[in-house]
């Protein structure tokens, strides 16, 4: 099952605020007088192995000398995957298991799949073997609903000075100005792993791009920036058109904006429309139709979905205050279902002042819009963002009025808004949410015993589970693979033999806590080794992936994906994700199975946070054996290392 892709992207990428704040304090704002210049590169800013592209802007100056994805070679892969099953399996099951494993290395069909696979990976035209077959069948052919499925959100920490609904959405889009300047002039330096470049290609999907419903697989369209510099604001189900310069090409004002969004708000008024956008929220089949009706109904609103979609952003001015962790979750993950567009990045601003993002992930994953709502809060919180003149001096009122795209909608159209509603209603009723923000200890506390924090994360999820289901949990941990070109994500598959081991001994009254330490170490070993294979493209899940993929028509499919562990390995029961930044007060996504958990964290300096979601699975319960494991595994380190402490006075 493919619908894991879905999720979020990797947990190896921090972004420094101070460092993003102090780039916002270089960037000129953008318009149509000035244009940024891309300054080549000094030889210290070039890492060994790699060449900077004079043809190319800073952003882009890598790609090219990015490596590629490897192949991996069939024995390594077979036999991780083995060691990664094993948790999960009988003796008697992994006796099969073995068996078919070694018939299909033996086998003349795995050596062909393999040389395949080998050269489509040193075919020229293809950059990445992986990424094309990747994105259509893990996005734009996935059918399911993006509303859940697929879409993931940030809650922005609260601003302290409290400003209006207006405000904040005003500040937000301004913000936002610069770092969309770097972008589309591709100056936006590069991020890097350990001093190695990431790619950056999918950044151009940020600003003025949006997914289209398209059978039987999705596209995506980027806009061009110069000829549609405006955001769209939908509000009261209706959508408005701001331009983001004035007649002369001069940038609006944080007041300006201000006093737009005042003005949609009014002209928005207190009745809502059909929901067009309910539309987005449903199967993307049922959408294409949909839009194809919608388009037959008047030619009107064919422009009208052109200057959504062709928007910076949308902004959703939501009509309620969320105040609580889960309340302010739900709102940005999936809102009413009306008041959104899914198919587009959206802001999300509420009449408390609160505000978040929802991010479409077709095109891009997590660390791309981590990067862009870390620059655009931090730059706000420090002052960093130049706001143009205060409101008193505005020169709003002369600025046009701002425009609501009109919809005409038949019999037919207004048919489909009412089924998609019905649909996302009952969808998203099924699900419940759970926000953990554990303030036991957090990452300063983890690393004084010297472990990896996101490591400890996971075994303690591991452990909560086992002490709901007596097993361990199939757990996906999203790895980035940026470091190659066109790179995505790969699987740190969590569960290992050792973690097993460790969470057994937990349980287990008899068990010292000095073993229970020695085990926990090695779990944490077993897991960075896990990582590390799939941050550097040598792990499992891709790679049995891709074999398949070389399977040409009239192929029998090799025995390897039809053993019951398979299948059951890939069942993604605790799908999770790291992302963390002191700007963001929460994240999330939906399950990927039925019978599984949606299960992102971000751990702080003194916290660790989790949001757990599932089709109504005992997640409050999980989340209390998430918040008892916590505890128990920081008991436990600090009664053994007391104990070595005192064996070591002796």
């Amino acid at each position: 099952m493919l619908r894991l892709s879905t999720k979020s992207s990797a947990s190896r990428v921090s972004v420094s605020a101070s460092r993003l704040v102090q780039v916002s304090s270089q960037i000129p704002a953008m318009s149509k007088s000035r244009t940024l210049k891309t300054s080549a590169p000094r030889k210290s800013d070039v890492p060994p192995g790699y060449v900077a592209d004079p043809t190319a802007g800073a952003m882009l100056r890598f790609e090219k000398s990015l490596p590629r994805l490897p192949v991996p070679t069939l024995e390594s892969t077979t036999s991780k995957w083995l060691e990664t099953v094993q948790p999960h399996l009988k003796p008697a099951e992994f006796s099969t298991t073995q068996k078919a494993v070694s018939t299909f290395l033996q086998s003349e069909q795995s050596k062909i799949l393999q040389e395949r696979l080998k050269a489509r990976a040193a075919d020229p035209n293809v950059k990445n073997w992986l990424s094309d077959w990747w994105n259509d069948v893990a996005y734009m052919g996935y059918r399911d609903p993006v509303v859940v499925y697929v879409s993931y959100f940030f809650v922005h920490k609260d601003d302290v000075k409290k400003p209006s609904q207006a405000r904040k959405a005003a500040e937000l889009v301004k913000g936002l100005l610069p770092f969309r300047s770097l972008v589309e002039s591709q100056q936006l330096e590069p991020e890097k792993v350990r001093g190695a470049p990431l790619s950056m290609d999918s950044y151009k999907w940020l600003f003025h791009s949006s997914r289209l419903p398209v059978k039987p697989s999705d596209t995506a369209r980027k806009y061009d920036a110069a000829t549609h510099n405006h955001v769209v604001f939908v509000r009261k189900n209706k959508f408005f058109k701001v331009p983001l310069v004035d007649e002369s090409g001069r940038e609006l004002t944080a007041a300006e904006l201000e006093v737009q969004v005042e003005r949609v708000i009014r002209l928005a008024g207190s009745e809502k429309a059909p929901a067009v956008g309910a539309l987005t929220s449903d199967n993307r089949d049922v959408w294409a139709d949909a839009r194809a009706s919608l388009i037959a109904a008047d030619p009107k609103n064919v422009a009208s979905l052109e200057a959504i979609e062709s928007a910076m952003i949308v902004v959703c001015l939501d009509d309620t205050k969320p105040v609580t962790r889960e309340d302010s979750s739900w709102a940005c993950w999936v809102g009413d279902g009306r008041n959104r567009f899914y198919d587009k990045h959206q802001l999300i601003v509420f009449e408390n002042g609160k505000s978040g993002f929802l991010g479409e992930h077709s095109c891009m994953d997590g660390t791309p819009t981590l990067r862009m709502n870390e620059f655009l809060l931090s730059a706000l919180a420090h002052g960093k963002i130049d706001l143009g003149a205060p409101r008193e001096s505005s020169t709003a009122s002369s600025l046009p009025a701002p425009i609501e795209l009109p919809f005409n909608l038949d019999a037919t159209s207004k048919s489909n808004i009412q089924k998609s509603e019905a649909a996302f209603d009952e969808l998203v009723g099924k699900h419940d949410m759970e926000v953990l923000h554990y303030e036991g200890y957090g990452k300063e506390f983890i690393k004084k015993f010297k472990a990896s924090p996101d490591a400890w994360a996971q075994l303690v999820k591991q452990l909560a589970f086992h002490k709901m289901f007596g097993r361990p949990g199939v757990c996906y941990e999203s790895a980035q693979t940026r470091k190659y070109q066109l790179g995505r994500t790969e699987v740190i598959r969590s569960a290992s033999n050792e973690s097993k081991a460790w969470a057994e001994a937990m349980l287990n009254p008899e068990e010292t806590d000095e073993h229970r330490s020695q085990l926990f170490r090695k779990a944490v070993t077993r897991h960075l080794q896990y990582a590390a294979w799939a941050a550097d493209g040598q792990g499992v899940d891709r790679h049995l992936f891709g074999l398949k993929q070389m399977l040409k028509d009239g192929e029998p499919v090799p025995g390897i994906y039809q053993d019951p562990a398979f299948s059951r390995s890939n069942h993604w029961e605790l799908s999770t994700s790291q992302l963390s930044s002191p700007y963001v007060d929460g994240w999330g996504y939906g399950e990927v199975v039925p019978d599984g958990y949606g299960l992102s964290y971000s751990i702080g300096d003194n916290y660790i946070r989790w949001t757990i979601t599932s089709l109504k699975r005992r997640t409050a319960e999980l989340k209390h054996c998430i918040a008892e494991a916590a505890t128990e595994t920081r008991e436990m380190m600090e009664r053994a290392a007391a104990a070595e402490a005192s064996k070591a006075k002796l």
